[in-house]
């Protein structure tokens, strides 16, 4: 079941609830020892470490049987995985991962046995490495057992794995530490998808059937499959045409599975209609997707096992769903959704189920926070729910249906006090062009939101990536400084539809840039933002845009920070880590231009001369994404046209965004400073 179902708790009645607000002592004493709490007085700003520094513990699951709750926690820069007794919070085990190594998925396979999957990271902004490693250890740390040993690796002494994919697909409850995998062999000298069980103490693979073709999605039921979702090209559907419009003949075909390697073709979603993707199935039979039409949102629905007919369960007309709230046990029944088109939104279809009224009851509990129900016992008796805002990173609860309690387990960041913080409002604006957008303005603590100096922070991607109203620390720091943060998600940015995503391409320099630049002047209209006190930052895509917009919005902001950018459009087509692929490299010919003049156009280094603001770069020394030859390229590109940046930060040991706290203290003092000199309370005002 995929992660983003999140899971609740079958309950008869809901009683009181009553909210244990202690940690226990003895994890208290287990956990990396905490900072001294900010000072509780309000004119005394928080320091710079506190918010650099690593939130220490994450992805807490609880066993089958509830006896133990497995989580990590981040040490000197490598994960380690942590296990505690849920009765009393005591450490059973850690162990540390190497350094860089990142956990990717962790997972019970047994009421004592843990499933994890790691890979190296490439930096804050970039995905972790695409080939995963899986392990299994026990609860108390021993029997440790690697199932997949590197690309072109074997499994056990089984199959070959060409391509190294391999993916968990269930974890059938047997308590015997069997689970369910999909994965690419090579048998005969032909690539095939087969779906297997492996034993997690033998790493051995026991091979139970074929998929119908590759590429395939498969919802289970027990130890077999029911549904295959595959598309009808064997190398997947291609999306819409930019310049045409139209779609191809792609799409997905549904199969039913019959007996060993025999499948029967029972739906076909072709063209526009073509866009099904599994999203998990419950213990009664449900198959939930969802559904695109490539013009619209995506719909949630169901599948019907026999014929594989579509039906919708929920539909948002701006926003995609973005978490799922599903019944207790691991394939619970879905019963809600969450989106987020501006601040999250919860809508339940199923009301009548009675987990309906344990989350209205949680909910209640903690207005203006979002609960999200966490992982589950497999009997349904306690649950893990998580609650969280704009102003609070989180803390994670341990419900008990059957004493109707709620027990506090962690807060994360406790060293950043909730009432502290800024709160962040959610605003629509409306671009030159007819594009309605989304994003979030932040104001500090204490302000009258009224001519303020503004920060506008650019995200990543830019397709796909977007900014959410819960807490986002980078713009807790700023706005602790006394600055408004204004982020937007313009077009191209994911979870409002694919047709809002396919807007961002060949209009990276001309969309997108008019859709930050015409909320910038939003925020000013509505009385926020000084106009004379605006910067602009952002990593990745958004160092970028820091060095793009400034160009076509003269005037508009006082000083732009580049961070981890891509500003030479030839450096990537060349030297990232995308071009190395057929399939990369066919994303930024669509992304970039087709034409060295049409890349030429939209790349920063060759408007440098536009550029008449104070500048600041930073990149990391080891980026394959955006390779650190941008930042040196416009760096030369500035100082040619007589206006050299002010600092310039090329961090050995780091990748697409700074992991290590020291690194980032180093970063965002100079950040800090560089935007306190050109729109801070002391900023020399702006020469002509």
């Amino acid at each position: 079941m995929p992660e983003r179902f999140m899971r609740a708790s079958r309950c008869l009645a809901v009683l009181a609830i009553a909210i244990a607000l202690a940690l226990t002592p003895a994890w208290a004493a287990h956990a990396q020892a905490t900072p001294p709490q900010a000072q509780a007085t309000q004119g005394t700003q928080i320091p710079i470490e506190h918010f650099v520094r690593a939130d220490s513990l994450s992805g807490l699951v609880i066993s089958p049987t509830g006896e133990y709750l497995a989580m990590t926690a981040e040490r000197d820069d490598a994960d380690t995985l942590i296990v505690l007794r849920t009765s009393d919070l005591k450490p059973v085990s850690a162990n540390k991962l190497a350094k860089g190594d990142r956990f990717v998925s962790l997972q019970w396979s047994s009421p004592d046995r843990i499933l994890f999957s790691t890979a190296r990271s490439k930096g804050r902004y970039a995905e972790l490495d695409g080939l995963e490693h899986w392990a299994a250890i026990n609860a108390d740390g021993g029997e440790f057992k690697r199932i997949q040993v590197g690309r072109d690796g074997s499994l056990a002494n089984s199959y070959t794995v060409k391509s190294g994919y391999f993916s968990l697909l269930d974890v059938p409850g047997h308590d015997d530490g069997k689970v369910l995998v999909n994965q690419y062999i090579l048998r005969d000298g032909k690539l095939l998808e087969e779906i297997g069980e492996i034993d997690t103490f033998e790493g051995k693979l026991r091979p139970i059937t074929r998929s119908p073709r590759l590429h395939c999605e498969v919802a289970m039921k027990l130890d077999q499959p029911v549904l295959a979702i595959c598309p009808i090209k064997e190398g997947g559907r291609k999306r819409k045409d930019k310049t045409s419009g139209k779609h191809d003949d792609g799409g997905e075909e549904v199969y039913r599975y019959v007996g060993p390697n025999e499948w029967t073709l029972v739906a076909s979603y072709t063209g526009a209609a073509g866009r099904i993707s599994l999203q998990g199935w419950s213990d009664e039979g449900h198959i939930y997707v969802m559904h695109g039409d490539g013009r619209s949102t995506h719909a949630f629905g169901t599948l019907d096992p026999q014929t594989g007919a579509f039906t919708r369960l929920f539909q948002d007309t701006v926003s995609d769903p973005a978490y799922f709230l599903s019944t207790h046990d691991k394939r619970g029944a879905v019963i809600g959704v969450i989106t987020e088109a501006g601040l999250p939104k919860v809508e339940v279809f199923d009301g009548e189920h009675p987990d309906a009224a344990l989350y209205t009851s949680l909910a209640k509990l903690f207005p203006r926070r979002l609960v999200t129900p966490r992982s589950a016992t497999r009997d349904g008796r306690r649950f893990l729910f998580h609650v969280g805002s704009d102003q609070s990173p989180g803390e994670l609860y341990l419900y008990d249906r059957e004493q109707s309690q709620a027990r506090l387990l962690m807060r994360h960041r406790e060293w950043l006090p909730a009432e502290r913080m800024a709160k962040t409002r959610a605003f629509t604006s409306t671009t030159r062009d007819g594009v309605k957008v989304h994003g979030y303005l932040t104001l500090p603590n204490g302000s009258d939101g009224k001519r303020l100096p503004m920060i506008v922070s650019v995200h990543g991607g830019p397709i796909g990536v977007r900014d959410r109203w819960m807490f986002d620390t980078e713009t807790q720091l700023l706005a602790s400084r006394g600055y408004a943060v204004l982020r937007v998600n313009f077009r191209g940015s994911g979870g409002y539809g694919e047709a809002f995503e396919d807007q961002a391409h060949g209009q990276w320099g001309s969309g997108i840039m008019h859709d930050i630049i015409d909320a910038t002047q939003w925020a000013i209209d509505k009385g926020h933002a000084d106009k004379d006190r605006i910067c602009i930052y952002g990593g990745s895509f958004g160092g970028y845009a820091a060095m793009m917009a400034p160009t076509l919005a003269p005037g508009l902001y006082r000083c732009a920070f580049g961070y981890v950018g891509l500003y030479d459009a030839e450096i990537d087509m060349k030297k990232s880590d995308t071009s190395r692929t057929e399939a990369g490299r066919a994303y930024l010919t669509r992304a970039l231009g087709a034409t060295p003049e049409a890349r030429a156009a939209i790349s920063p280094v060759n408007r440098a001369h536009l550029i008449r603001i104070p500048v600041y770069l930073a990149a990391g020394a080891d980026d394959e994404r955006c390779p650190p030859e941008h930042t040196v390229a416009m760096q030369k590109a500035l100082t040619a046209a007589g206006n050299p940046p002010e600092g310039v930060i090329i961090q050995k040991g780091e990748g697409h965004g700074f992991e290590k706290p020291e690194n980032n203290l180093r970063l965002y003092t100079e950040m800090l400073a560089f935007f306190e000199r050109h729109i801070g309370a002391n900023a020399r005002p702006p020469g002509p």
